[in-house]
């Protein structure tokens, strides 16, 4: 089932016995394996796992490059310990960058701590239990001897061919989904050509169709924000400008009125 989701299983086993059919099991199925050392932190603590994992990178690009890791013997030398020892401990996970859906765990008691680690993060542990481990550490328990090559080779084997199939069936459906969407696209495109109707937009997943709705409703909100603050801009002008047309008027003098004609001269009076 976790094959099925497109999740990955981490193959482990770091003892001499399980080393070879651990690495060649997990490179049949496609998945990640720990077959030289356990390093702390391995899945609660990616992040630091993660650099060295880009430190190697780094040397073996310089490496591809140049055609040697330095000019200088002493400093080559101290740089190909390096490289060969991040090779042999952290190869298996190079590729994996998110945490497996699942760890199948050869010996519980030599890997104590990769148990304590996934118990920690909450992944499921299959694991080969034998008679001095304690079966309640392991969600999925596999009664077997953990001590004899030929008992986890059969055991490992088994899943891996599991782990296969479902990645098989996996990527059929992904690549049935994806067939299925583009033949649809096709579709949608010919009718809207034959017809001169706009295209219509491709369906969006449910998270990106809330993020898309939840980024209107802040465009939305945001246009109404703006429109208020300049209609309250404007009418603070409006009122400005009516107080400042109000004062000048009362401060204009009146117009003086004009003179009174004066009285007609009275007539001569008659000789």
């Amino acid at each position: 089932s976790v094959a099925e989701e497109g999740k990955s299983v981490l193959f482990v086993g770091t003892k001499k016995q399980a080393q070879e059919v651990v690495r060649a099991a997990a490179d049949a199925c496609g998945m990640f394996n720990v077959t030289t050392r356990w390093l702390g932190g391995t899945l609660t603590n990616a992040q630091t796992i993660r650099q060295s994992i880009r430190r190697m990178r780094q040397l073996q690009t310089t490496e591809k490059n140049a055609g040697a890791l330095s000019v200088h013997k002493k400093e080559a030398a101290s740089m190909r310990r390096e490289l060969d020892k991040l090779e042999r401990n952290l190869s298996g996970i190079a590729d994996m960058a998110q945490l497996p859906g699942a760890v199948f765990i050869v010996d519980l008691m030599c890997e104590a701590n990769a148990v304590a680690e996934a118990r920690r993060l909450g992944i499921p542990i299959v694991a080969i239990v034998d008679t001095n481990c304690d079966p309640d550490l392991v969600d999925y328990v596999i009664p077997g001897n953990d001590d004899s090559m030929r008992s986890i080779k059969l055991v490992t084997d088994c899943i891996a061919r599991v782990a296969k199939d479902a990645s098989d069936s996996y990527s059929r459906r992904a690549a049935e989904e994806q067939r299925r969407a583009d033949a649809e696209r096709a579709a949608a495109k010919a009718s809207a050509d034959a017809s001169g109707a706009p295209l219509e937009k491709p369906r969006r997943s449910t998270r990106t169709r809330a993020a898309t709705e939840r980024g209107d409703d802040e465009a939305h909100k945001r246009a109404r924000q703006s429109e208020t603050r300049r209609n309250t801009a404007r009418a603070a002008a409006e009122a400005i400008a009516a107080r400042a047309k109000a004062a000048e008027t009362v401060a204009a003098p009146a117009p003086a009125e004009a003179p009174a004609e004066a009285p007609a001269p009275a007539e001569a009076p008659a000789q």
